[in-house]
């Protein structure tokens, strides 16, 4: 919930930015009320998506947006599953996977938002917990979609804190485990991102790990020099 119209100065920057970047896949995911004006910012050199979506086309469901409204205003992605939406919300994996459904029935990419709480991970949970969300939050058909894992461990978002790279390098290996038993070859080539306070300090580590595929980048995509930096490590 963060940007007001002096922001698009900053969509602006980045656009400039990519220009020396290429090959580089970058989406950012403005709130709905600047979602028209950053695709129109955008162009052809950055994707733009919405940060969440409804799992009906329409009805009697004041204050939400549907897959299809985000397509209809020129996003090409959308987020389902963030930790905020299922803490705050009370979302649950039923609730997610409904929507990355309605994501691709709308013709959008979807990422789907996994990740352990801090009490999970103390309680050694954490594997178990992520093995049910992907069972349970990615659909069946989901290899046959655009489409990207975000593993994001709770404890580790807006708090400075970043897992280690062990612990990603474990719980990737992991997620592409559970996706190749599930998917077979076509679960091989799902994306896997990793999300938790990535910024451009920690950037290189985390996407040098293996089966780190990306990053979703939180309060340091704020800033065009900030998201910058982190896309030049990306290339």
């Amino acid at each position: 919930m963060n940007g007001l119209d002096a922001s698009l100065q900053e969509v602006r920057a980045l656009v400039g930015g990519l220009v020396a970047r290429p090959g580089v896949k970058v989406v950012i995911c403005p709130p709905a009320t600047l979602l028209t004006r950053v695709v129109k910012e955008a162009g052809s050199a950055i994707g733009v998506g919405g940060q969440d979506c409804h799992a009906k086309v329409s009805g009697a469901f004041t204050g939400d947006i549907s897959a299809e409204m985000l397509k209809d205003a020129g996003a090409s992605w959308v987020i389902v599953g963030h930790s905020e939406r299922r803490q705050y919300h009370a979302e649950s994996d039923t609730v997610v996977a409904a929507k990355a459904a309605a994501g691709w029935r709308a013709g959008l990419g979807v990422m789907i938002c996994i990740g352990e709480t801090e009490a999970e991970r103390v309680a050694g949970q954490e594997y178990a917990v992520v093995s049910r969300q992907l069972a349970e939050s990615v659909p069946d058909d989901a290899a046959a979609h655009i489409v990207a894992i975000a593993y994001e461990p709770v404890w580790a978002i807006g708090t400075g804190r970043t897992a280690t790279a062990e612990d990603i390098v474990k719980m990737h290996a992991h997620i592409r485990g559970e996706l190749v038993a599930r998917f077979g070859e076509a679960g091989a080539k799902i994306e896997i991102l990793y999300g938790g306070s990535v910024n451009p300090k920690n950037a290189k580590e985390i996407l040098a790990q293996p089966e780190v595929g990306g990053a979703l980048v939180g309060g340091a995509s704020l800033k065009a020099a900030d998201f910058l930096t982190i896309v030049a490590v990306a290339s």
